[in-house]
């Protein structure tokens, strides 16, 4: 069989999946047209999209960090522009623009700290930021409102 395994992961990440709708109304007791009905309801702007949680030592993504960025103080009145470019990047997995101290959050993974070295170098340090502090994470344990278990199995 045709190992696809690469493109699936990369597809499953930008949402292309799907709620099950027979699980969904068996834990719900309700028919799966009701369930259909209500998540069609929900897409039409409460759910922004779907995405599988990985393990992402599996895919070669197990290095998390979080970088917190202060803008120059030239591009601060519009830190959505340097937010944007930033989210172009496929190892930033989530942006968030924030007061305080810190004028962007990223979670940034990739494979290991010598890929995230060469991101800060080839990214990060080519951008208008004055200050840039990385936060590695030491282990996950929960992502996306979804507890993460050593055992962690999907079940049928």
């Amino acid at each position: 069989m045709k190992d696809i395994r690469a493109r699936l992961t990369d597809l499953l990440k930008v949402g292309y999946c799907t709620p099950r709708i027979s699980g969904l109304a068996k834990a719900l007791k309700e028919p799966p047209a009701t369930i259909h009905y209500n998540i069609r309801q929900l897409e039409k702007g409460t759910i922004r999209g779907y995405r599988a949680v990985f393990d992402y030592k599996n895919i070669d993504q197990g290095f998390c960090t979080y970088a917190m960025i202060h803008i120059m103080p030239d591009e601060y009145m519009n830190p959505a522009k340097i937010a944007k470019d930033l989210a172009k990047y496929p190892q930033v997995e989530c942006i968030d623009i924030v007061t305080g101290d810190w004028d962007l959050i990223l979670r940034v993974r990739t494979k290991d700290i010598d890929e995230y070295y060469q991101f800060v170098k080839n990214v990060l340090g080519k951008m208008r930021l004055s200050r840039v502090q990385s936060v590695p994470t030491m282990k996950q344990i929960k992502d996306e409102f979804i507890e993460i278990k050593e055992d962690m199995i999907l079940k049928k």
